[in-house]
């Protein structure tokens, strides 16, 4: 559930509580009748209290020293939600301070909506061509006038073997960290991690191997998830994974340094937890919302608890 809040008082509180009639992937529904993409609500449909204050406060810090000019378009819907958080985070409060929630449509009209969010991946290589270390990983070609080479031409050699970083064991692994943007890289030889940050990209439309296999009925709908593109990966040949991932053109190019945090869209460090990516449309880069979240276990399945958080949009997201 998710709703906005906005100030101005107004705190759009991305809201979308609901009527408990939960399934098991943690969705919940109200009545089917949510016709707008944003609905002023008078009171926000939800249980429980924000637990995450503390990395609210750090991600608004982060936006004052990255974006002055996005901290100032938001400082007072920023100022009334600490206010309102110190003061307990209730809900039914919001008016109180001077916040008004909207509740999101979501993707099905009972406002449900999804949340994409990062993680740093450690992939296995080697810094020579070895065994089963095979699946380059490419530096930024120098900018020129021609076009980048498609996904499928890189795989084919398209690129100067000088611009390799290393060699990976997985050509999965490494999509999925140019998906993520930046990730560690292993080269097994008890040296520290190395970070490989995000470069650049070859400019290719992005397309989504998930959606890819969910059409193909490879994988159903229901079932998508990265864990489900890795056991889709591990039953299928090195070629009909390649198939696949060439079916996104789009490449991303990494570059070796110093560990720097995460940034989003907004060029903000992103704080766990605390930031999301939204559609700028709809909702704005800097807008705060309040989240219903339900808290999946080890293994992926909802147990039936939810949590509160607050967030801010600082991203736009793309996925698998």
């Amino acid at each position: 559930s998710r709703t906005v809040v906005d100030s101005a008082g107004a705190f759009v509180s991305l809201l979308v509580g609901c009527q408990s009639h939960p399934t098991d992937q943690g969705q919940q529904y109200k009545d089917g009748r949510l016709k707008q993409d944003l609905q002023q609500v008078s009171q926000v449909n939800v249980q429980g209290r924000p637990i995450n204050s503390q990395d609210f406060y750090r991600q608004v810090n982060e936006i004052k020293n990255a974006s002055p000019r996005l901290f100032q378009g938001n400082n007072d819907t920023y100022h009334a939600i600490e206010n309102w958080l110190v003061a307990g985070g209730d809900p039914k409060k919001l008016a109180s301070f001077n916040l008004t929630a909207f509740q999101m449509e979501g993707v099905d009209n009972y406002g449900n909506v999804q949340f994409t969010g990062y993680y740093t991946p450690v992939i296995q290589a080697r810094r020579t061509k070895q065994g089963e270390f095979q699946h380059p990983l490419y530096a930024m070609p120098p900018k020129g006038k021609k076009r980048l080479p498609s996904r499928a031409a890189i795989y084919n050699g398209a690129l100067s073997d000088k611009l390799i970083l290393a060699y990976s064991n997985s050509a999965m692994d490494n999509f999925m960290m140019e998906v993520q943007g930046s990730g560690y890289v292993d080269f097994g030889d008890g040296s520290p991690l190395n970070f490989f940050g995000y470069a650049g990209k070859n400019g290719h439309a992005y397309k989504s191997i998930g959606k890819v296999l969910v059409d193909r009925g490879e994988v159903p709908l229901e079932k998508m998830s990265l864990q489900a593109i890795h056991d889709w990966a591990n039953s299928h040949s090195e070629q009909e994974v390649r198939e696949l991932l060439e079916q996104n053109a789009s490449f991303v190019f990494f570059k070796p340094q110093s560990f720097v945090p995460v940034r989003g869209a907004s060029a903000v460090p992103l704080i766990a937890k605390a930031s999301v990516a939204s559609d700028k449309t709809l909702i704005p880069p800097g807008t705060a919302l309040l989240a219903e979240i339900p808290v999946l276990d080890m293994q992926g399945n909802f147990p039936g608890r939810y949590e509160m958080r607050m967030m801010i949009a600082l991203d736009v997201g793309g996925g698998n």
